[in-house]
């Protein structure tokens, strides 16, 4: 793509009517930006910072009436929430839903997503309304769209400094592959499936089973711009979430050549 798009997003509150308007520019096509709304692995990989929060968990029914949820801690280690219900579902053109943070009171508000392809990309505007005259959250959340859509253009578009992490899962048991139960079987599945979304987005580079003599794991290669980055795909993964005795050995790579 053609790098015409302006950099930076930007926000700005109307205090009188209660809302907020908020966009960014994307060198990224608009299935992409709408998937990186919607989707769990996408949420949790970009959504937050080490020095402000992190988004921890997001579950969603991404339909109109379907409800959704996001949990995260804050860098003080404080835990944090907000839900809402999905009004609109447009893919990939429109997202409409209901916002309702915990730190904001219970408040109710509502957000609309629009994904324009413009040349180069997308450009995302984003509308927050319903705040009346609650001033100072008004404020405050102009203040922090503006991070999170700087959030958003920067993982899809991420730097040229870019790593490269080889991702070993270990299995409870050497004897797993053939011994699986039936509840097993199924978080193998959720597994494979989690993986062949972070391919279709582009995290991944490859995956799949290792015949080792010694016991059957699981093999990835993954892209990411930090180590925080790679964690939060990591702790998405069925496997991990499943609690059922898999780990992760993870090692960065010193160089990697891609295939042209």
């Amino acid at each position: 793509m053609s790098a015409h798009l302006k950099s930076g997003a930007r926000a700005v509150a109307d205090i009188e009517q209660g809302r907020l308007m908020a966009s960014v520019e994307i060198a990224a096509p608009p299935d992409r930006v709408f998937r990186a709304l919607t989707t769990a692995a996408d949420i949790t990989a970009w959504w937050g910072s080490p020095d402000q929060y992190r988004t921890t968990g997001w579950a969603a029914d991404v339909r109109p009436g379907g409800p959704w949820r996001a949990d995260g801690v804050g860098a003080d280690g404080h835990a944090f929430s907000v839900e809402g219900t999905f009004l609109e579902v447009d893919p990939p053109r429109k997202l409409v839903q209901t916002w309702k943070a915990a730190w904001d009171g219970g408040h109710e508000t509502t957000i609309t997503y629009r994904l324009e392809l413009v040349e180069g990309g997308t450009r995302l505007t984003l509308r927050h309304e319903g705040f009346a005259d609650r001033v100072e959250s008004c404020r405050g959340h102009a203040e922090g769209w503006e991070r999170v859509l700087g959030w958003l253009a920067k993982y899809l578009v991420p730097a040229d400094d870019v790593r490269y992490f080889v991702c070993r899962l270990l299995p409870p048991r050497p004897s797993f592959a053939l011994d699986m139960n039936a509840e097993e079987a199924d978080v193998m599945r959720q597994h494979a499936a989690y993986w062949k979304g972070l391919l279709d987005q582009g995290a991944a580079i490859v995956f799949g089973p290792v015949a080792d003599p010694q016991g059957p794991w699981g093999l990835g290669v993954v892209r990411a711009p930090s180590e925080e980055k790679l964690h939060a795909m990591r702790d998405a993964d069925p496997a991990i979430l499943s609690k059922r005795g898999f780990r992760y050995e993870v090692l960065p790579m010193i160089r990697a050549v891609l295939r042209s």
